[in-house]
């Protein structure tokens, strides 16, 4: 009957076993698969740089082939009057499954800021992460590229769910995985998440929850470090420029960003 109680500890932590899918042990009964005991290799530091390609500059060409020309039916995000900026999923010519963020054309004017920013969150690479492989920036189009994540968001599995609700040995899972993402950007000098929320948990195709690298991005329309969506950010930020829940989640203590300094 998949994982048992007693190997919550290991099957859910990642620290020896990874779960293979939204298993019967970790989640609901909507995926059917077997829990296969692989060792994780999602920390050791020889493997997380070999693992995806290069970041990237695409043409705006590319993906609209790769949308299908943004195509309704290839949008997975939530999207409407409070979510203008569209993701899609789409597939590069050499079959690689990608989602592309396509921002609202007022949310960067600044080209070379974005860029900025977009090379800068490029850089990362973990397992813990839905990695950011590439960008667009031709004249008012501002479009990311990441990894796909076909199993959907934390929220689709909190509160969509059909016949069962998520098991709490998955929603440790998440908090573990979500924990050291946030420690692994924390340690590359990118101590802030944007918005973070359900919606910014995906499932890749073996179940395993990845932070979505979009809430890394600083949208700066209106000259601020911050983003422009302030209902998920942290208040203590606003005021002081800190984030204490950080340091509570990571254990690790937060740098300032101009700095480099230890946060007091």
């Amino acid at each position: 009957m998949g994982c048992q109680c007693s190997r919550l500890a290991t099957c859910c932590s990642g620290s020896r076993f990874q779960c293979s899918r939204l298993a019967t042990c970790c989640s609901g009964s909507q995926f059917k698969a077997a829990v296969i005991e692989v060792p994780d290799v999602g920390k050791e530091e020889n493997t997380e740089v070999d693992l995806w390609p290069a970041f990237r500059e695409f043409t705006f060409e590319q993906l609209r082939n790769a949308t299908s020309g943004f195509a309704v039916e290839n949008i997975v995000s939530e999207h409407g009057e409070k979510a203008p900026n569209v993701v899609y999923k789409g597939k590069l010519e050499n079959q690689t499954r990608i989602a592309v963020k396509r921002f609202n054309r007022t949310a960067w004017p600044d080209a070379r800021q974005f860029m900025e920013e977009a090379r800068s969150v490029g850089q990362l690479r973990d397992l813990r992460l839905a990695n950011l492989l590439g960008c667009c920036c031709e004249e008012d189009e501002r479009l990311l590229v990441t990894e796909y994540m076909p199993n959907e968001t934390l929220a689709k599995h909190l509160f969509h769910w059909d016949a069962q609700p998520m098991k709490w040995a998955m929603r440790l899972r998440v908090a573990l995985h979500l924990a050291e993402a946030l420690e692994y950007c924390i340690s590359k000098g990118r101590a802030l998440y944007h918005d973070l929320n359900a919606y910014r948990v995906l499932f890749d195709e073996d179940g395993n929850p990845r932070l979505s690298t979009f809430g890394l991005m600083k949208n700066s329309r209106d000259g601020k470090s911050y983003s422009t969506n302030l209902a998920f950010t942290p208040p203590e930020y606003l005021r002081t420029g800190m984030s204490f829940l950080l340091m509570v989640v990571t254990w690790k203590p937060v740098l300032h960003s101009a700095t480099g300094r230890l946060s007091e």
